[in-house]
């Protein structure tokens, strides 16, 4: 390969790199599951603020524990399990949490943790097209605070669009078919609430 096209290196490769003492090869695999690591606790605690806690908490966990990674699964799997951890032990010691949840709004970095509204097909029963879908959204993020917790836990992640089914399962500590039944059970139970409240094309 030439320097215009270097060899990508794979996260095993820098895990191995990391756990001989090279801490650039650490920073590395925090950019490259950044992203994933704090949508996953975003999904938990529903505050930008308390996930990007939750983050650094993870990153610095798994630095600690890096010695123990042996590679039988995937580093940002192993990375992930570390995070809904943390993430769930934050949200035990948050007051109230889902006063703090902020579905389907924007946060800091300026991106939607969830836009749950895609998972619904759109309501064309009013004229102002702009209005319904403000009302639908607002009530898509009421009703999934409802959740019981395994559904909504399930839903977020995976409506998310970070992580694969079977990184749900090892975060939530569920066989796939679990995971993939609480997220139908999720939608189901959505739009059988939303068809109470008159979004009848939901």
């Amino acid at each position: 390969m030439t320097a215009a096209h270097p060899v990508e290196v794979t996260d095993l490769e820098l895990v191995r790199l990391a756990q001989a003492g090279d801490s650039e090869a650490f920073g590395e695999l925090v950019e490259r599951n950044r992203r994933a690591v704090f949508r996953a606790a975003l999904a938990a605690v529903g505050s930008a603020t308390e996930a990007d806690d939750v983050a650094q908490e993870a990153f610095v966990t798994a630095w600690r524990k890096l010695s123990g990674f042996r590679g039988e699964s995937q580093f940002r799997t192993w990375l992930l399990s570390i995070t809904w951890r943390k993430a769930i032990d934050r949200r035990k010691s948050l007051n109230k949490w889902l006063k703090l949840a902020a579905f389907a709004s924007r946060d800091e970095a300026g991106d939607s943790m969830f836009d749950v509204v895609d998972q619904v097909p759109s309501n064309e029963r009013a004229p102002d097209a702009a209005l319904e879908s403000t009302e639908l959204q607002r009530d898509i993020r009421r009703l999934v605070r409802t959740l019981p917790r395994k559904l909504r836990d399930a839903l977020l992640l995976a409506g998310s669009g970070e992580h694969t089914y079977e990184e749900i399962s090892r975060m939530l500590d569920a066989p796939v078919g679990t995971v993939k039944w609480r997220v139908a059970e999720a939608r189901r139970v959505l739009k059988r609430k939303l068809t109470a409240l008159g979004y009848h094309d939901a």
